[in-house]
């Protein structure tokens, strides 16, 4: 059973029609489990105590709260920096007589270390770490044993159903939570996947919590987890772990990505290490595995009393709630994918597809548990069996983890499949197809491609091209943005056009909304992908077939996000560095609280909402104003006030069958000499971009530049996307253009906002058959004069990015 209500997610966005599950809703209660009367207000929250003397303990003052907030938090400030504000402090009260008879100082805080400490002495929100230890206990140690059975294993946690507790009950969260699975569809009643209640593991597991009267009005709340390998040392530095964090599944996915406290480190799994001679022994290997599933085990206990009995928590709305819980999707990259579900390295972790042809799915089906317990009863318990015929790890028995595997846009696609594979593939393509001295030509060529590509808002640049040693996800990603012109007409046809297959499916995975023509879109690129990439067979690139695990995921994706929403919300990037984050939460959580009781200005629980501004929003930035026809000499823009008169004549006549550009000008409104003009160097764009991992509200800002000297050099003319025809799709509905100019005036006591431009017209009436991309040249007029006009701000969608053909 559903209710409906329609809502507008955000400036570009299509109005979506929410459906809400009416058994397992989320029904607001008092603190005793009582539900409350529809519309009645939440209850007084619940009190903690405070210092009356110091009211910002541990700080002196909000004050001091709020320096080390800016010092810490917003600037960053190294402990060096730190260390000589506050000596520099220290001494300008000295100088100016403040510290008297003997004080020591009158600066906030004596040093970096006593920062460090106030940050760390605060208590509120604080979950405390424990820590509890694991040896192995199987056959018997002696004196010969290696060191891995006698070593004892610490492994430190925090509480997951209190961290839990802390992300439902943290108000600036409130506002950006789902209470229930929900059914969104558009506007022409296609199923839309966004968030992680949208998918339909959620509504899976809330019928299955509804089958039981006493969970009716609760709310479903999902544990998402995950962990990476990348170790942290810890204390002494003698022991390396890797950061287990947990998120709730209730958050959406924009709020997940923008906001730290959204996403919480929950412990530091051991990492056991033995001598070479002992790494790749079964003992030890198993040892590693019931390490890891142990240590899981231990840690989400207090989380197991509450997946089937409602509990009443205080929710960051003010309301209380009867929570239930339930483990939801694992984030991990693929080797901690195969050791969460026993699977062989080299099998798929979801399906039954043979290792060696894992595309190939006309006989694989669904791993389950039943699946998994059915073969083993065929084979009589048959480990060897069971690890060489379906690449089943048969020494710990799993539920069915194998559905919670979560999609991993970063390891598996931008860094997996496309850096490690491809990226790869196509440089050893170039060398095994060249004598020596050419294959370094064309390598070069293609770095000096990647080298010269014009700046652009975000985009990183590559000055020795792709030939760096540390590439971080953020390096993979820029250079798949310029990895394709780079390399086309020096590699075969195909080759480009599986590269162009494969960044068309990143592009579709990575929208926030993913619907069902979304899906069939998916579904085609990947075919064509599986298609082309038989080039780097038939060249000998990877002669033995294709079977990799990584690339092989992406056939499992549209699947996943029917399950878990789109995958943007689940990537492991979310929790990447997420270790050195634990005083900023605190700072955040201090900084709450603060503002909840008034000592602090913006009472947090009532947040700021972004404003609707229609489907795109510029804001411009003035310097002083001055006359147009000296601005048309100053900036070498010749016949300025002409084109603003035509500009002028569109705006007056918005329905007129002849644009300006082409009337008379004798027909157009007259413009004084002496109109004031106010000039800009740089505009702000405000849109929405579906694959753009976005702020809190789903939107993405750029800033677009039109000033005669960059960083003290030459002069930046950012190019736009302007808009054409709204009815048209993509850039079918959009021009090119170049900013030379952002002003504004005022005529007839309307500010007009505008832009000069530069026209650039498309290269044929198709995108480019092999990348995909649409060409395009600048536009002349018959007398063989760049085409230029001045347009309203309004018109422009956002920064383009434009890259040469080279050739």
């Amino acid at each position: 059973m559903t209710n409906q209500s329609a809502c507008q997610p955000g400036p570009g966005m299509e109005t979506q029609f929410v459906y809400w599950l009416i058994i397992v809703t989320g029904t607001p209660c008092d603190e005793d489990g009582y539900d409350l009367p529809e519309g009645a207000p939440p209850p007084p929250p619940p009190l903690h105590s405070v210092n009356i003397e110091m009211p910002a303990s541990p700080f002196h003052s909000a004050e001091e709260f709020e320096l080390a907030d800016l010092i810490f938090n917003k600037i960053q400030m190294s402990a060096t920096e730190i260390n000589s504000l506050m000596d520099i402090w220290t001494r300008l009260n000295e100088q100016d007589g403040a510290v008297e008879n003997g004080a020591s100082s009158d600066a906030p805080f004596s040093s970096t270390n006593d920062l460090y400490d106030t940050i760390d002495s605060i208590t509120l929100g604080d979950i405390p770490w424990q820590a509890f230890t694991m040896q192995h206990t199987g056959e018997t140690i002696d004196q010969n044993s290696p060191s891995w059975m006698t070593h004892t294993y610490e492994v430190w946690f925090r509480d997951p159903l209190s961290v839990m507790e802390s992300q439902i009950g943290n108000p600036d969260l409130a506002r950006e939570m789902d209470f229930a699975p929900k059914l969104v569809k558009g506007k022409d009643e296609q199923r839309q996947y966004c968030d992680f209640m949208s998918g339909n593991w959620a509504w899976d597991q809330a019928d299955i919590i509804a089958g039981d009267p006493e969970t009716h009005g609760s709310m479903f709340a999902p544990v998402i987890l995950g962990s990476d390998k990348t170790t942290v040392s810890v204390a002494t530095g003698q022991n390396e772990y890797y950061p287990l964090y947990a998120s709730l599944g209730n958050v959406q996915n924009h709020v997940r990505h923008a906001h730290c406290n959204a996403v919480t480190v929950v412990g530091f799994l051991a990492i056991p290490k033995t001598d070479k001679q002992y790494e790749k022994s079964a003992a030890f290997r198993k040892f590693r595995r019931q390490l890891f599933h142990a240590s899981l085990a231990y840690i989400l206990q207090s989380l197991k009393p509450w997946m089937t009995k409602p509990k009443v928590t205080h929710c960051g709305n003010g309301y209380f709630y009867h929570v239930i819980y339930g483990i939801g999707p694992y984030i991990a990259d693929y080797p901690e994918q195969c050791l969460l579900a026993c699977i062989v390295s080299g099998w798929c972790v979801r399906c039954t597809a043979f290792f060696n042809d894992l595309d190939n799915q006309e006989e694989a089906s669904l791993r389950s548990y039943e699946h998994t317990k059915a073969l083993y009863d065929a084979v009589g318990g048959n480990h060897r069996a069971l690890w060489d015929g379906y690449g089943i790890i048969a020494d710990i028995v799993v539920s069915d983890i194998h559905e919670l595997i979560a999609p991993d846009l970063l390891h598996q696609i931008i860094k997996g499949t496309f850096k490690d594979h491809l990226v790869d593939w196509v440089i050893k393509y170039i060398n095994i197809s060249h004598e020596k001295k050419e294959a370094d030509r064309i390598i070069g060529e293609i770095d000096h491609r990647i080298a010269v590509v014009p700046l652009f808002p975000g985009l990183r640049h590559f000055p020795k091209g792709r030939g760096f040693k540390q590439w971080t996800g953020d390096d993979s990603k820029a250079l798949m943005k310029v990895f394709l012109p780079a390399i086309t007409g020096l590699v075969p046809d195909k080759m480009v056009r599986a590269l162009a297959a494969f960044l068309e499916i990143c592009y579709l995975v990575r929208k926030s909304q993913i619907d069902e023509a979304t899906l069939r879109k998916i579904d085609l690129e990947i075919e064509q992908f599986h298609q082309e990439q038989q080039i780097f067979i038939e060249t000998d690139v990877w002669p033995d077939g294709i079977s990799l695990p990584r690339q092989h995921s992406l056939v499992h994706y549209c699947w996943l996000i029917q399950q878990f929403g789109a995958p943007n919300g689940l990537c492991s990037s979310i929790t990447e560095s997420k270790h050195i984050k634990a005083r900023l939460d605190k700072l955040n959580t201090f900084r709450i609280d603060l503002q909840s009781r008034n000592l602090l200005p913006g009472f947090i629980s009532d947040p700021v909402v972004p404003a609707s501004v229609g489907d795109d929003d510029l804001d411009i930035w003035a310097d002083e104003g001055i006359h147009s026809d000296g601005l048309s000499d100053f900036v070498g823009i010749p016949h300025l006030r002409e084109n603003i008169c035509r500009f002028l004549y569109d705006q007056l006549n918005p329905g007129a069958d002849v644009m300006g550009m082409e009337v008379d000008l004798n027909t157009c409104p007259i413009v004084n000499p002496l109109l004031t003009v106010n000039v800009f160097h740089y505009a702000i764009s405000l849109f929405h971009a579906p694959s753009n991992l976005s702020g809190i509200g789903g939107m993405h800002r750029e800033i677009i530049h039109a000033t005669p000297t960059w960083r003290n050099g030459e002069a930046r003319h950012d190019c736009i996307f302007v808009t054409n025809n709204t009815d048209n799709d993509g850039f079918r509905g959009l021009n090119a253009a170049q900013v030379h100019l952002f002003f504004s005036f005022t005529y007839n006591n309307i500010l007009y906002p505008c832009a000069f431009v530069h026209w650039f017209k498309t290269y044929g009436d198709n995108p480019c058959r092999n990348t995909g991309l649409w060409m395009v040249e600048p536009h002349f007029d018959a007398l063989q004069c760049r085409l230029t006009s001045v347009i309203h701000v309004d018109t422009i969608l956002r920064s383009a990015h434009l890259i040469p053909v080279f050739g």
